[in-house]
């Protein structure tokens, strides 16, 4: 099971997987002299691929796309050439994919009947929605039976959204107060390493890419992990990006933090099996304490408090904490069904999704 193709020379973009990404790379690559006629080709081909896709959350070229627009809001991205961030254009064709996105995530979770009403019943829920996540088959698996080679690509898996770890929640925080602000400053306190660049979590995990001999740079692996794993990062991002959606963001940000811990020590004991120390194993190790300690303050003072001061926003805490656990199970079972079956997760090339 060996990929031969993964990483990316520093300042290039992605490859496309369709017409819509195809357009949108010449357009922020600077490489279309006409960018008017493409971003009108751009919306063509990002409205037909929304009619014709059969499952958006695995859609290659919409995922991409999706990710691409994204990332303008993020960074590094050395390939993009002009000031496309707050293109009206790009961000209507972002919309067109967003509300589509939005309409799959809420079908296949659907709010409940009955909410809860105050903060502390908010916590008491999300703790009992994500009881079963925290016991994950996937990390339980891998702790007895992952070879190296899928130890590497679980990395490169993770590295999408963990070299931006934190990122996508921290565009909350502007819109909250008192005691939900606190919680959330709190816990990004420790996500970026409290005042030490060398203890910001994204920074660890790349020290742990380069320690397994990966490289450690955002995207590296873009053009090989499949459409889910760009989902995963996308759908944080859309909640993050959206004010309206600041309930899903939190109750996304809850739900992470409660499935984390306990996955992150059997994580830690597969590499540790296998021989490596804590220059691989320290990101994971710290995750085991301080995410016990995080879902707790984002359970109880961010969705709970936030919550108390908008009780409007509960429907979407509920509905964002059951969009994480859809989403990262579409990952898990992935990498499960891949794996116990002696075949690779990532993508087999540029071309074809394996």
């Amino acid at each position: 099971m060996t990929t031969q193709w993964t990483d990316q020379l520093t300042g290039t973009a992605p490859s496309p997987r369709g017409p819509a990404s195809d357009t949108l790379i010449r357009i922020i690559t600077g490489r279309s002299e006409t960018a008017d006629v493409e971003l009108s080709s751009l919306a063509d081909n990002v409205s037909t691929a929304l009619r014709a896709t059969e499952d958006l959350l695995s859609d290659d070229d919409l995922q991409l796309t999706l990710f691409l627009l994204y990332v303008l809001h993020y960074g590094p991205a050395e390939y993009v050439e002009g000031d496309w961030e707050w293109n009206p254009r790009l961000i209507g064709i972002r919309q067109l994919i967003e509300g589509q996105l939005e309409n799959v995530l809420r079908l296949h979770n659907p709010v409940p009947a009955v909410l809860p009403v105050t903060g502390e019943e908010v916590a008491e829920t999300l703790f009992s929605m994500t009881a079963d996540a925290a016991r994950p088959s996937l990390a339980t698996w891998m702790a007895r039976h992952a070879t190296v080679e899928q130890l590497r690509e679980f990395l490169i898996h993770r590295s999408i959204y963990t070299l931006r770890e934190a990122d996508p929640h921290t565009w909350v925080i502007p819109r909250l107060r008192g005691r939900a602000k606190a919680a959330l400053v709190e816990i990004q306190s420790d996500e970026y390493g409290g005042g030490k660049p060398d203890c910001i979590h994204a920074e660890i995990f790349a020290r742990t890419l380069r320690n397994f001999g990966l490289d450690d740079r955002p995207d590296a692996y873009i053009d090989v992990v499949p459409a889910v794993i760009l989902n995963s990062m996308n759908t944080m991002s859309f909640f993050g990006l959206n004010r309206r959606l600041q309930g899903a963001t939190i109750g996304h940000l809850a739900a992470f933090e409660m499935t984390s811990s306990i996955p992150n020590k059997y994580y830690s004991r597969a590499f540790a099996r296998l021989g490596y120390d804590e220059d691989v194993t320290w990101y994971f190790d710290e995750h085991v304490e301080a995410d016990a300690v995080h879902e707790q303050i984002a359970g109880r003072d961010l969705a709970g408090g936030a919550a108390e001061d908008d009780p409007r926003l509960i429907a979407d805490i509920v509905f964002g904490a059951s969009a994480c656990l859809f989403v990262d199970d579409l990952v898990g079972k992935r990498l499960y069904d891949r794996w116990t079956n002696g075949e690779t997760a990532l993508r087999t090339s540029p071309e074809h999704e394996g």
